[in-house]
């Protein structure tokens, strides 16, 4: 008996949920490593699900995507904290950083976190993942069922926009170091990836080189951003009060003084990435984009041919 062929979209889709769900035990678990693949995942599935669910029906895909959004926003706030912690570890085994800096830094983020890891928890805890889980699931189901592919051409469509938005965010950052323009960068980086993982997962095998091009970039970015933001908290204790002794507020000062300097760094890292993220935009445009166009239905005894042709083991697929 022939088992039914499983669209690579819906197989996709699955896969994403089992992901989401394994991740969220251990984000359930306030666990570092469980929120934040709980969170890229649910980052992949927003991008997924609008583009794969283009003229389906039957599927649940608005109000999945609405609940993932609102999981997204919920794991945000540790999952950025749990990475400044991160930072002042690593700092705090630098040579040149002082340590009594760091410990006053790292009393203030610990608080917070641990205040917001409440507030995760039970927003986790009063989630019915089991809802989640069906919706899901429709959106798999439906895609088995669909007998066309107008997902293509929405992936296609997106590829461009998200291709255009990146290059806007780079024009407008130019090459002066503003944080809140590099940070809309690696926003725009990060959306064209995701999309870009898609079509490798459609076939696309051009898009493959690019997707590793826009993750290097923003690594980069990422990690700039995330010591942007450890310099926030740094300002919040220099605000906040360090002791009247100038021993504490000096060390402070060091501590703010080396984020500072490898924040530069970091932006002249990206500068010097520019040109080839710049090149990105015009091959999705000129290779990836066609080999997403529609397929065309092969002519039906051509294709009978072939299964007569194949070997058994391929054809009881």
């Amino acid at each position: 008996m022939n088992i039914p062929t499983r669209r690579p979209t819906a197989l996709l889709m699955r896969r994403l949920a089992r992901t989401l769900k394994q991740h969220l035990t251990g984000a359930a678990a306030g666990g570092p490593v469980g929120v934040h693949q709980a969170r890229v995942t649910s980052r992949r599935l927003r991008e997924a699900i609008p583009v794969l669910s283009t003229g389906l029906r039957g599927s649940k895909a608005g109000k999945a995507t609405r609940k993932i959004r609102r999981l997204t926003r919920t794991l945000g706030t540790v999952r950025e904290l749990d990475v400044t912690l991160a930072l002042l570890e690593e700092l705090a085994a630098t040579p040149d950083v002082p340590r009594t800096a760091v410990e006053e830094v790292r009393a203030t983020v610990v608080r917070e976190r641990d205040a917001r890891r409440d507030v995760m928890l039970r927003r986790l805890e009063a989630m019915d993942h089991d809802k989640l889980g069906r919706r899901l699931a429709s959106v798999s189901a439906a895609l088995d069922a669909a007998a066309t592919e107008p997902w293509r051409k929405a992936l296609g469509a997106r590829l461009l926009d998200r291709s255009r938005a990146l290059i806007t965010a780079m024009d407008a950052a130019g090459h002066v170091y503003a944080p809140e323009q590099l940070h809309e960068v690696r926003i725009a980086a990060k959306k064209l990836r995701y999309g870009l993982e898609l079509a490798v997962d459609a076939g696309v095998k051009a898009a493959a080189p690019h997707v590793r091009t826009i993750k290097r970039v923003q690594d980069m970015l990422g990690k700039l951003h995330d010591l942007q933001v450890l310099q926030t908290h740094i300002g919040a204790t220099q605000i906040s009060g360090p002791p009247a002794r100038p021993e504490p507020r000096a060390a402070l000062d060091a501590l703010a003084a080396h984020v500072e300097a490898q924040c530069r760094y970091l932006h002249g890292k990206y500068l010097s990435t520019c040109p080839a993220l710049r090149d990105v935009p015009a091959v999705i445009r000129k290779l990836v984009v066609p080999q997403l166009a529609p397929r065309r239905s092969r002519p039906a005894k051509m294709t009978l041919a072939r299964q007569a042709a194949a070997p058994a083991s391929r054809t009881s697929r």
